[in-house]
């Protein structure tokens, strides 16, 4: 199996190119639904109707590469029927960044967004974004608002990178050695905030691999949800009382 294979999502999934479409309508329906809303540069914003409890940060995957807040807007719904304000912020893709430099977008992402939101945080990011809020959980990475976040769950996260620099996809992300030693989340330290790695049982190896390095090198929460593949995984965010949102508020 090539690098390109191992790595490959749409290709291994029934109609797995669908999704991208039913993705962006179901977004839609939502953004429509919901009305009142903040969305700009830097993201959405959503709020319950109800008293708030705190706030859910959604970090958006496509091998940093692809996707945008607006075509996982749905994915909101659960935070919010549980009391929660939902973020989805923004961050620049390759080639027009780095991923050094997302982990920085994503990092002033949350602090600005702790600046106006009261009570704990919870950070949750899919694929790419599982890494990129994996490495909101890293040592280096301790900031001001680090303790008001009471989970980080990272779905079906890219905990190592040096395996994506063999893939076609590296001409763009051009990662190189140091760089993958350095947002790679296995070869940091942890802050001490509880982190769960969530993968479907269905994935490709590869990811599955990347969600137990990451349960080894931290010693933390591992599920492997039945036979979900890549993209049907994350449709447990849209469901308030779905085993991945017990396990988020937990």
């Amino acid at each position: 199996m090539t690098p390109d294979q191992a790595y490959a999502n749409s290709a291994y999934i029934p109609n797995g190119e669908s999704y991208y479409g039913m993705w962006e309508a179901k977004a839609a329906a939502f953004r429509k639904d919901q009305g009142a809303a903040r969305i700009s540069e830097q993201g959405e914003i959503y709020a319950p109707k109800t008293a708030i409890r705190g706030t859910v940060v959604f970090v958006h995957g496509g091998y940093w590469l692809a996707g945008s807040p607006s075509m996982f807007s749905h994915l909101a719904a659960g935070a919010l029927a549980a009391g929660f304000v939902c973020a989805l912020p923004s961050y620049t893709l390759a080639p027009d960044a780095r991923i050094s430099d997302m982990t920085r977008q994503i990092a002033d992402r949350v602090s600005e967004i702790s600046q106006v939101m009261d009570g704990p945080l919870y950070l949750v990011g899919h694929s790419a974004g599982g890494h990129l809020v994996a490495r909101m959980a890293c040592a280096d990475m301790a900031a001001g608002w680090s303790s008001r976040v009471h989970r980080i769950m990272a779905i079906s996260p890219l905990s190592d990178l040096a395996p994506l620099m063999d893939t076609s996809m590296n001409a763009t992300l051009r990662i190189d050695a140091a760089e993958a030693k350095r947002e790679s989340p296995t070869h940091h330290k942890p802050q001490d905030i509880p982190v769960t790695a969530w993968v479907g049982g269905g994935e490709r190896p590869a990811f599955l691999d990347q969600a137990k390095w990451l349960h080894d090198a931290w010693d933390c929460d591992l599920t492997v949800e039945g036979e979900k593949h890549h993209f049907d995984v994350i449709e447990g965010l849209e469901d308030p009382t779905s085993a991945m949102m017990r396990a988020l508020f937990r």
